[in-house]
């Protein structure tokens, strides 16, 4: 059994943020393939890392500065994936299957205005617009670690709030087992959802779902920010689920619409490829993709142009306060 998470010394946005202007990445994995979050396999996605650009690239889009708490216990010492990496190496389909796409073609993303609408089996259904994302809750920064499902990861200081405060000021109902989640649908700025080539050929809008008990854990977070400022567009501006226990798609970006129900919600992965990507997506190194191993990770951080970092991954990627949630269940039926 891996040892639980131990929240250790308090590390600020100073500490950790590597904020150099952006750098691009040769595409070298070019139109490779339409399934899955997985499409670019793990051992490409681990050759990538060796053609890091240091060519840099100015930004369109300007984030703001935040204020925030910074709670002891999600402060964790670990080296921390530079910004310059953070927001170079994502994968948002909407903008492209390449790693470096969405740096390159987000930029024009409009994010203010912004509507975030949650309804479903509330008692208070609720409009937040941009400006309550920032001022509606205290915003905390947690340090938390992110599993992708492709075999790698990052260390990544999010400033954000809880997502089960949010799900409280509606007040649900005692029907509601589920929550959904939908990202914006705009294809005019979102070029891949248009395209079934450029967009991996999933549907959209992307759509992405949680228990309820879930959702309401005190570690599943609305994030705002990254790197004490508000989010990039590339890693899902202005605002997005992160939920550290789970794999990476599972944190849905630039949410539109939060529905609370009785029925489990569809998940875009697990819709499209349901052998390969569950509904819960809890990390796992017990339970292989079919197509690679998911036993050891590629921590992703200041690293040299060959640094490989390879750790073994730990269940629910170390978070082990979540396990009471998933007692009884079989995770390899329940991946």
């Amino acid at each position: 059994m891996p040892s639980p998470f131990k929240p250790s010394v308090k590390l600020t946005d100073n500490d950790v943020t590597d904020e150099r202007v952006y750098r691009s990445r040769r595409r070298i994995l070019k139109q490779l393939g339409f399934v899955g979050a997985g499409a670019l396999l793990a051992s490409s996605t681990r050759a990538a890392d060796w053609f890091w650009e240091d060519d840099e690239k100015k930004s369109a889009f300007q984030r703001q500065a935040l204020t925030f708490d910074s709670p002891e216990k999600y402060q964790i010492d670990a080296e921390k994936t530079p910004y310059s990496k953070a927001s170079t190496y994502n994968n948002f389909y909407e903008f492209g299957t390449d790693k470096s796409a969405p740096a390159e073609r987000a930029q024009s993303l409009t994010v203010d205005p912004w509507t975030l609408k949650i309804d479903g089996m509330v008692k208070k259904p609720l409009t937040l617009d941009y400006d309550d994302l920032f001022k509606r809750f205290t915003l905390e920064e947690r340090i938390y670690r992110l599993r992708c499902v492709e075999a790698w990861s990052m260390v990544l200081p999010w400033v954000g709030f809880e997502l089960g405060k949010l799900i409280n000021l509606a007040e649900p109902t005692g029907s509601a087992r589920y929550v959904a989640f939908e990202t914006l649908y705009d294809p005019d700025q979102m070029p891949g959802q248009n395209n079934r080539f450029m967009g991996g050929g999933i549907e959209y809008p992307y759509v992405e779902g949680l228990r309820l008990d879930e959702a309401m854990h005190p570690l599943t977070l609305m994030s705002v920010g990254l790197y004490g400022k508000t989010l990039p567009p590339q890693n899902g501006a202005p605002i997005r689920l992160t939920v550290p226990w789970k794999y990476g798609f599972k944190s849905i970006k630039s949410i539109v619409k939060i529905t609370l129900t009785d029925k489990q919600p569809p998940t875009t992965w697990n819709r499209l490829a349901p052998d390969e990507y569950g509904f819960y997506a809890n990390v796992n190194p017990n339970v292989d993709h079919p197509r690679w191993s998911q036993a050891s990770e590629r921590r992703i951080t200041t690293g040299g142009l060959f640094a490989r970092n390879r750790i073994e991954t730990q269940l629910f990627n170390g978070y082990q306060e979540v396990a009471p949630m998933y007692k009884g269940m079989d995770l390899r039926r329940f991946y």
